[in-house]
């Protein structure tokens, strides 16, 4: 099954705060707004290793971290802010200098990668954005030197903090465990069964009541002698519905039948015919055609998508695709036009020749820019072009399901959400660790 050049590997999103790719932050969070200054020079407010930090830094980070917390609602004082602000400031110095000790480096390679994704992440071209940047103030060099400094910190933070961070396979176990019994409390037992109604009219004699029993007796016998049960059930019951599907409910939650039944068929096996049920309306021969019970491994919900992709070059610029995908997406709507076919045609990805189509696509599988968009689509629904750091898409979702995952995938996950679980506690020892060996003076408080 062909997933395109531009899938990844299995793997489980690891997700924390501080691992996040900073490229898939919107640009406006890199820049710093310049405060106006209380002096008519900027001053040291602390060194970490004999590298200053200033006082304009701390203002800038502070502006931000003011706006975070109004955002969220938070009622910080600016004193509190300013603190934090200088905090974030030491530690980041002092994780960069321990970068720089262990050869962690970031090359231009990977900050034009950077670029590009941040571009992208906000829907368009590398000098719009570019463009936008400078217009609020901000210099090229200064917004790729803090990208730099964003991935810098991102990599040693995973080479180090990833190495403190230890998971057996007993804690694997439990985990799967308790999330697999979690799941089955969610998810309710099914069971098809099968109906032949001997029906008892009100105000029956009880004369008449035991001719009735004798015939459904007989039935019965006749069914656990091994005639066919449909058959039977179509020649004798008196439900409405006897002829439609041999006397079968169809499978449904156990709480959607009558206790009666579910008590005289709850030890039977599958195929299995109970004894007589009598109820209010009569005598009930009951077999159980079909037994589901919640899934004894974790599910996961897949996504079948197909795509159009159309890659920018010097005879396509990305405005000029996203148009393109644009006026097919219109046309694709409004019937003039069918997906797979456009897709065969046009689209510049190894799943063309299957009309696009993706295949089923676990979590984690897609570059997370189009997935998210992809995972915003209910089936039969045809999102806006997207741009991804491949090119631009034109992604319709076909079919979604709940699927059993294997052995693996299931490990994986349970891995990856136990490390994130110990992440904060193994990144905030590891930066207690290399500040405890840093040399840090406090100056004058910032203003």
């Amino acid at each position: 099954m062909n997933k395109s050049f531009f899938c990844r590997s299995f793997s489980w999103p690891k997700c924390s705060s501080f691992l996040a790719a900073c490229v898939l932050l919107p640009f406006s969070v890199f820049a710093q707004p310049s405060a106006a200054p209380l002096r008519s020079a900027d001053f040291v407010v602390a060194v970490v290793n004999s590298e200053p930090i200033t006082n304009q830094e701390v203002q800038a980070l502070s502006l931000r971290l003011q706006r975070d917390a109004r955002a969220q609602g938070l009622g910080t004082t600016v004193s509190e802010i300013k603190k934090l602000a200088l905090e974030q400031l030491i530690n980041d110095k002092v994780q960069i200098q321990q970068a720089a000790s262990l050869g962690v480096v970031v090359d231009e390679a990977a900050i034009n990668q950077a670029e590009l994704s941040v571009a992208n992440n906000n829907q368009m071209t590398v000098e719009v954005m570019r463009s936008r940047i400078q217009q609020d103030g901000l210099s090229i060099k200064t917004f790729r030197d803090q990208l730099r400094q964003q991935l810098l910190l991102t990599r040693v933070r995973e080479r180090e903090v990833d190495n403190r961070i230890r998971i057996s396979d007993s804690e694997i176990n439990q985990f799967l465990s308790e999330q697999i019994q979690r799941q089955a409390a969610k998810t309710t037992s099914e069971l098809n069964l099968a109906m032949i109604l001997i029906g008892v009219p009100e105000n029956s004699s009880p004369e008449q009541i035991k001719v009735l029993e004798d015939r459904a007796q007989s039935v019965l016998t006749r069914a656990r002698n091994g005639e066919d049960f449909a058959s039977l059930a179509a020649a004798f019951s008196t439900s409405p519905d006897r002829g439609a599907n041999g006397g079968a409910m169809g499978l449904r939650a156990l709480d959607r039948y009558p206790e009666l039944f579910v008590q005289a068929t709850s030890a039977l096996p599958v195929g299995g015919v109970s004894n007589l049920v009598r109820s209010g309306a009569g005598f009930h021969i009951l077999k159980v055609l079909q037994r589901q019970s919640p899934p004894s491994t974790l599910l996961v919900t897949q996504t079948r998508a197909r795509h159009i992709l159309l890659r920018p070059s010097a005879q396509l610029s990305q405005a000029q695709a996203m148009e393109q995908l644009g006026s097919v997406r219109r046309d694709i709507l409004s019937g003039r036009a069918d997906f797979a076919e456009v897709a065969r045609r046009i689209s510049q990805d190894g799943s063309a020749a299957q009309g696009g189509d993706l295949g089923w696509a676990s979590p984690g599988m897609f570059v997370p820019e189009f997935e998210q968009t992809m995972n915003q689509l209910r089936p039969g629904q045809l999102a806006d072009p997207l741009v991804s750091r491949f090119g631009v898409h034109l992604i319709e979702v076909t079919d979604r399901r709940d699927a059993p995952m294997t052995d693996a995938e299931q490990r994986n996950l349970a891995r990856n959400a136990l490390r994130e679980g110990k992440l904060e506690e193994a990144y905030a020892s590891w930066v207690q660790d290399i500040r405890g060996k840093a040399f840090i003076e406090m100056r004058e408080s910032p203003q």
